[in-house]
């Protein structure tokens, strides 16, 4: 009921897009002036934020052609949002993503057994070739106003959007990404991996939230929020 609550949520709905509330309580203890949503997807959380902070610029990256354009038409007519219709990756250049059967659990890595197993319907359908390009290709530092917020959610890719956006990663006050504790899509770096590559760049984990687990109640993955140490 608060979807319909709240007249920021009503454009998503009629779009079929939901806003990603289950962040609401993280996000709302936040102030962010930049919000880079990596793995945008239709516009969940871009819509989330939004609403919490409209005053907050949004750049957004969704490499796959029909979530892109959702995502536009969602945010048609609003200045402070940006989409970029490309990956964040180490590297220029095009990659092949693998396209789920349930289209937002396609990844740049293959689906994996785990993934296949812990989440039914989210086998490969097919694969495509989109653009990539490394964060500092196409967002230019002096134009991440902070505090800064990143948000990442790649379906096991996390580790490579880190390398590419890592020359940035200084203009960043908080990361908050999704990451495994259990492999779910082939070559994907688990959560200690991620945070370890966070904590090499000066941040510290804060919380974790949204946490999913499996039909044995083990943990499979969660949203992490990181923050930048003191100096």
């Amino acid at each position: 009921m608060r979807l319909l609550v709240r007249p920021p949520y009503w454009r998503g709905l009629r779009l079929g897009v939901a806003a990603g509330v289950e962040h609401t309580p993280v996000m709302k203890a936040l102030a962010p002036a930049t919000v880079v949503d990596v793995g945008a997807n239709v516009g969940q959380f871009s819509l989330l934020m939004t609403a919490l902070h409209p005053a907050a610029r949004i750049v957004a990256f969704e490499p796959m052609p029909d979530a892109a354009d959702t995502y536009r038409r969602l945010f048609a007519g609003n200045a402070n949002v940006t989409l970029h219709q490309l990956a964040i990756a180490a590297s220029a250049g095009e990659a092949e993503l693998h396209v789920s059967a349930r289209a937002d659990s396609s990844s740049l890595l293959p689906i994996g057994e785990g993934q296949r197993t812990i989440f039914p319907g989210t086998e490969e359908a097919g694969t495509m070739q989109i653009a990539t390009a490394p964060l500092d290709a196409v967002l230019p530092a002096a134009d991440i106003a902070r505090p800064a917020l990143m948000k990442i959610d790649v379906q096991g890719y996390e580790l490579e959007v880190l390398r590419g956006a890592a020359p940035l990663l200084d203009r960043f006050d908080h990361i908050y990404v999704e990451a495994s504790f259990v492999p779910l899509y082939d070559g994907q770096p688990l959560q200690d991996e991620v945070a370890a590559f966070l904590g090499a760049h000066g941040f510290v984990e804060q919380g974790r939230y949204n946490m999913s687990l499996d039909a044995d109640g083990k943990p499979v993955q969660a949203d992490f929020l990181f923050a930048r140490k003191p100096a």
